[in-house]
């Protein structure tokens, strides 16, 4: 009976992060908060005349910046110039706009020649022009310059890699990359002054901290170069990061970033249209039909991975003991330390995995998936785990405990039709945890 009930309940999962996605399609984002007539550009609750604006530049950044500016031109019309950066270069592009491939997870040299372009842009605009930037996660390493010229490109791209594996929540690894680069921390919007300033977010950071987005290219810094030490300090970062950057912060040479009071955002104004709360909100509707007491949990946001687990896990089962269906919906990302050389996979995968230890023999099912579509170094989007994970990893001659000792997740998962694979979807609103008890 476990065996065929866990059946059921993995594809159900499957098929409401699946519902979710598409619940949360970019255009449909645009069509409820951006709207265009007769010259006048709506942003929620913002009106900007584009037939006075001297000159309408469009910024598109991130892995929804594609869909981003379709969505935008869509309503607008073919009448738009500006610049796009994704981690793909589409196979149709709009006319009027340049172009670029930037790296991720690491910048590359195509990032730093587009954040150049960018601060070429908009240096020397009037106050009369509109800058309106369409910003999604995963543009913080495709598009990146040093503020230090002393710091190379092979220098940033370890700095990165430091950053990443070093388990730091993003807000945290995000404070360092502000204080060391020429784009983020608000220094593009610093650049681009005294014009109008939008920006239109996709965002996948945690909701009180926004100005991390792309690490936030265009917003006012909440973070401080003191933070930055404390950090490095905290997560061991010094002796790891290249010489040229571990020598900014053994001198306390950083630059400060522009902070909210600076005159250059006496002009700007931000809006998130979509976050990791629109796609728990979605999941938890489609959720309900099916007999569910759905309680929406984002509690555990940056926390560990096995910190994270036993909080939602503890959470479900004491929800599941009044009723006879109990789901829990988690939205945010959760980390995880990579030590040594790692096999395939991404946080959720092994994530689920570790969950599946947990709740061996449980009428249990857990769904973790980004809804990028993309997880960790694997072709997956995330995986989905439940009470017979194990054995059935074991029948078929897999070894959970090597899998996960050695970050090696989708293989095992894949092996089992348990892996979710979408493909890059073209929009970025975090990771989403689906947990149910039955």
């Amino acid at each position: 009976m476990l065996s065929d009930d866990s059946a059921a309940m993995r594809d159900l999962a499957r098929q409401i992060f699946l519902g979710t996605l598409a619940e949360i399609r970019i255009p449909r984002a645009f069509d409820a908060k951006v709207e265009y007539s007769r010259g006048m550009l709506r942003v929620v609750d913002d009106l900007y005349d584009l037939s006075s604006s001297s000159r309408t530049l469009v910024i598109a950044m991130g892995k929804a910046a594609r869909s981003m500016l379709d969505s935008l031109i869509a309503q607008t019309g073919p009448s738009l110039e500006g610049i796009v950066v994704s981690s793909e270069l589409p196979h149709t592009q709009q006319p009027g706009f340049r172009y670029f491939r930037g790296g991720h997870p690491l910048p590359t040299e195509d990032s730093i020649r587009a954040a150049q372009a960018m601060l070429k842009s908009v240096s020397g605009l009037g106050e009369d022009a509109l800058v309106i930037y369409l910003i999604s996660g995963g543009a913080s390493a495709m598009v990146e310059v040093p503020h230090d010229q002393k710091i190379s490109l092979p220098d940033l791209i370890e700095t990165y890699r430091v950053l990443v594996h070093s388990s730091a929540p993003i807000g945290e690894i995000n404070a360092v990359r502000k204080h060391l680069s020429g784009i983020k921390g608000g220094r593009l919007a610093q650049a681009a002054y005294p014009a109008r300033q939008v920006s239109i977010m996709v965002s996948d950071v945690p909701e009180a901290k926004l100005d991390a987005l792309a690490s936030g290219p265009t917003m006012p810094d909440s973070s401080s170069v003191e933070d930055c030490y404390r950090i490095a300090a905290t997560h061991g970062m010094l002796p790891q990061f290249p010489e040229s950057v571990r020598d900014l912060f053994e001198k306390h040479a950083l630059e400060e970033t522009p902070k909210p009071s600076d005159a250059v955002f006496a002009h700007s104004r931000w809006w998130p249209i979509l976050s990791s709360s629109s796609a728990a909100q979605a999941a938890a509707r489609l959720l309900a039909p099916h007999g569910f007491a759905v309680e929406i949990d984002n509690t555990p946001d940056d926390w560990p991975c096995k910190q994270a687990a036993k909080y939602l896990l503890d959470r479900l089962r004491a929800l599941r003991a009044g009723v006879s269906r109990a789901a829990i919906v988690s939205a945010g990302e959760i980390t995880v330390k990579v030590e040594g050389a790692a096999g395939a996979g991404g946080r959720n995968q092994h994530f689920a995995l570790w969950c599946a230890r947990q709740i061996a023999g449980e009428q249990i099912t857990v769904m973790s998936a980004g809804t990028d579509g993309i997880d960790g170094n694997s072709p997956a989007a995330g995986a989905i785990a439940d009470g017979t994970t194990l054995l059935r990893a074991q029948q078929a001659g897999l070894d959970p405990a090597a899998a996960l000792s050695t970050f090696n997740s989708f293989p095992l998962f894949e092996r089992l039709g348990d892996a979710i694979v979408t493909g890059a979807t073209g929009n970025n609103v975090r990771d989403l945890r689906i947990l149910l008890a039955y």
